[in-house]
């Protein structure tokens, strides 16, 4: 029998689909409710993209580049549906989002999960707890990052303001690198040679070059501003290998938050941004329509030894002329540019984050752990590791250069270190012996030893749930001092000093901020530095810690943290999910 809809019946079937159509949009519009539930679909596909005068396929996803934005609320729970269309093996990390005993949706390949592979889909399951602010998403595996990435917009609960002006407009502005060449024969050339990979052809502003490099001058990214309007840049570094300087001529910019969490604000004309962070800032449009453009630069930062894509990204500030004012005028108004520090002045950018403290109010306290339960010193930097017995090597002595942390390089396992925590397999899989302290002290910013040979092995560091952890990162100069972003899954930390040289554990402690240091994910060791952080163990699973450079990911700089479950039902990590992808 064949049902038969009347008109009013239509009519509110139409209608509730139209409110599905809107509830399934990720868009702006969504973000008024409270605590619910949004539904993404991310198809992994390949796309042909044209940039500097060459087309090529890249992997995206929905096509797009790139990705699609994510949008949610404080308190939001998020099922991402991946669905792998492409030859690679596939996995996306929400970078920033605490996973609270959501472990398994983190998505760091062979950490949390096995990656999921070509014709198979894994729905990503999380809610996002306590936090408001800019994140982003990645993909977590070899260097496929290079184009699947796009911005997290997390906005305060419902009626919950911003406790800085009220924004006439938000605008993402994402930061990427652009290669010519395939990146994934890139890195995979140079693991199997042992050599550096290429670098990177251009940067990108939201996906786009801009007119400082050769044809892109259509290819540029455009904010257009109202007159007197104050707009909240919400600033992304996904870009591989690189920091960046980024500077808007002629407008001053103010901090606000830094990697999701609200800062004192501060005025500054130029933001250091490291891969992996995310920093809020907001622009306030001259109060009359100046007759120019104004350049939005960004450039690398660069303090080690290595070549790196010494080019700059130009994206365009211009303001909005009146109906009256004509388009033929518009075509010669000059564009002003954006002076940018020296590429390597590492004074610039100690300043800039001694500048970034947390906000520390009744409303956004800062809970800094103010006793310490384990202390950990941990040398980053480089290497180098002998060339396997089937590779030619290029480096004479079949050596090949590397990275690690307490001079161990970082094996990847064939199996997710979570499901052999969680299922008490470790055994062949890693052990937890990862070294509290480097194996032998040296002068670490001085003259290297002679020995510069890296252990290797998937070693891991084990806690009880709730202990407070103080992290002190120290560079060394092997083969050349250098900063290192270095990124920690499933926590937020509290960077209490740094500083330049070797760290002092009798004088250096002194400095440290218990008041109101920076919250962030991402911190860099400064080049020739350390870095001390404190963060509280209190999310059981398997957690990531590793150089947000690709280039020192692919080679080693990464080690591991296993929570272990408290006693509580609530402190305890949940069982994998029905979908979680095999090795």
């Amino acid at each position: 029998m064949v049902s038969v809809l009347t008109s009013s019946a239509l009519s509110k079937a139409l209608f509730f689909l139209s409110l599905c159509s809107v509830w399934l949009l990720p868009d702006l519009a969504l973000a008024k409710h409270a605590g619910i539930t949004r539904h993404y679909k991310f198809n992994i596909k390949m796309q042909n993209v044209t940039r500097l005068c060459q087309t090529k396929s890249i992997v995206t996803v929905n096509g797009q580049f790139p990705g699609p934005r994510i949008i949610a609320r404080a308190g939001d729970r998020l099922l991402i549906k991946v669905v792998n269309h492409v030859q690679y093996n596939v996995t996306i990390h929400w970078h920033g989002i605490r996973q609270l005993r959501s472990g398994w949706a983190d998505g760091p390949a062979y950490v949390t999960q096995c990656p999921i592979q070509t014709g198979q889909s894994y729905v990503y399951n999380f809610t996002i707890t306590g936090q408001r602010g800019t994140l982003f998403w990645h993909a977590h595996i070899s260097w496929l990052r290079a184009t699947l990435y796009g911005p997290i917009v997390i906005l305060p609960k419902r009626h919950a303001s911003y406790p800085f002006p009220q924004p006439f407009k938000e605008v993402p502005i994402v930061f990427g690198e652009w290669w010519k060449a395939d990146t994934e024969t890139i890195i995979n050339q140079a693991m199997a040679t042992g050599g550096a990979p290429n670098i990177s052809d251009a940067f990108t502003i939201n996906g786009l070059p801009g007119p400082s490099y050769n044809c892109s001058a259509k290819e540029t990214f455009k904010l257009k501003v109202k007159p007197g309007k104050t707009y909240l840049l919400r600033l992304v570094n996904a870009a591989l290998n690189d920091e960046l300087f980024f500077r808007v001529a002629n407008h001053t910019l103010t901090v606000v938050e830094a990697d999701a969490v609200y800062v004192k604000p501060f005025k500054t004309d130029i933001v250091v941004i490291t891969p992996g962070q995310t920093t809020n800032v907001l622009l306030k449009a001259k109060s009359k329509t100046p007759n120019a453009k104004f350049a939005m630069s960004a450039r690398p930062y660069a303090t080690g030894p290595a070549t790196f894509d010494n080019t700059t990204t130009i994206g365009i500030l211009e303001y909005k002329k009146s109906a009256s004012a004509s388009s033929s005028n518009n075509m010669n108004i000059p564009l002003l540019k954006a002076k940018l520090p020296q590429f390597n002045d590492s004074t610039y950018a100690m300043k800039f984050n001694q500048k970034i403290r947390s906000l520390a109010t009744r409303k956004f306290p800062v809970k800094v752990p103010k006793k310490v339960d384990r202390r950990f010193f941990f040398t980053v930097g480089l290497g180098i590791l002998p060339c396997s017995k089937n590779q030619t090597c290029q480096a004479p002595n079949n050596i090949r250069p590397a990275a690690g942390i307490n001079n161990v390089s970082f094996v990847q396992p064939n199996t997710a270190l979570l499901q052999a925590h969680f299922f008490n397999r470790s055994k062949g899989v890693y052990t937890t012996n990862f070294p509290t302290n480097p194996p032998f002290k040296f002068n670490y910013t001085g003259t290297p030893p002679k020995n510069i040979m890296l252990d290797s092995g998937t070693k891991l560091v084990s806690l009880n749930y709730n202990t407070n952890v103080e992290l002190v990162m120290q560079d060394t100069s092997i083969l050349g001092a250098e900063s290192h972003p270095l990124h920690l899954h499933g926590f937020n930390f509290f960077v209490l000093a740094q500083g330049i040289g070797n760290f002092d554990p009798k004088k250096d402690p002194a400095k440290f901020n218990l008041i109101d240091p920076a919250e962030r994910n991402t911190v860099g060791v400064p080049s020739g530095g350390w870095v001390a952080i404190r963060f509280l163990a209190d999310n059981p699973g398997v957690w990531f810690m590793h150089c947000h450079l690709e280039v020192h990911t692919s080679w080693g700089l990464k080690m591991a943290w296993v929570v272990n479950d408290g006693k509580g039902p609530k402190q305890k990590l949940m069982p994998p999910p029905a979908d979680l992808p095999k090795c």
